[in-house]
């Protein structure tokens, strides 16, 4: 009761489409891009193919996003949702799940392991990241901040950062607000 997404498959071809034709971008350049086909492209915009979670992430970033902004851009928004754990067992593999489905005004994403610690990040709005266990190691505007279990780090939009877990089976908890929302500041008056 109330996990009516449970068996619904997600579809993601609409907001691939939308993205592609919002930065005015062929198929042609996104496959340049993305080191993915031109047909493969064309069947995902078309949901004739599901992408795998790191063809998804090769599309985005062809697409100056994130795999997370293109699933909630595929969601319908609904008032309530519930996100259930994964029941797999463990598998101490790098993974990342989505807190949050639909297009809303924030992403959250839970972050465990270890992931691309090269890969530099800039979101265009505000960000929170709550350590829910271990230790990470931040970089941001030439700084290192090392948190561990329940510390939080705050970036504002625009930040350039990168970070990277520094103790095994640590998990990280990320909200962000939306990159489709226009976030403004407060000016002091």
């Amino acid at each position: 009761m109330g996990d009516h997404k449970d068996q619904q498959p997600v579809r993601v071809g609409a907001a691939v489409r939308r993205r592609r034709r919002a930065l005015e971008l062929t198929l042609a350049v996104v496959a340049e891009r993305s080191g993915l086909s031109v047909p493969f492209l064309s069947q995902i915009e078309n949901d004739r193919a599901r992408p795998s979670r790191a063809s998804l992430e090769k599309v985005a970033d062809a697409l100056r996003t994130t795999a997370v902004e293109l699933l909630a851009a595929a969601d319908p928004a609904c008032s309530v949702d519930v996100v259930r754990a994964d029941a797999t067992e463990p598998d101490f593999a790098p993974r990342v799940r989505s807190l949050v489905r639909g297009h809303h005004q924030l992403h959250a994403s839970e972050f465990t392991g270890d992931h691309d610690a090269g890969r530099e990040f800039q979101h265009r709005n505000d960000e929170l990241m709550y350590v829910a266990d271990g230790a990470v190691e931040i970089e941001a505007e030439g700084r290192a901040y090392r948190l561990g279990r329940g510390d939080t780090l705050y970036l504002t939009g625009g930040v350039r950062h990168r970070w990277r877990a520094t103790v095994p089976d640590t998990r990280v908890i990320v909200v962000a607000v939306a990159e489709h929302i226009e976030a403004v500041q407060d000016r002091p008056r």
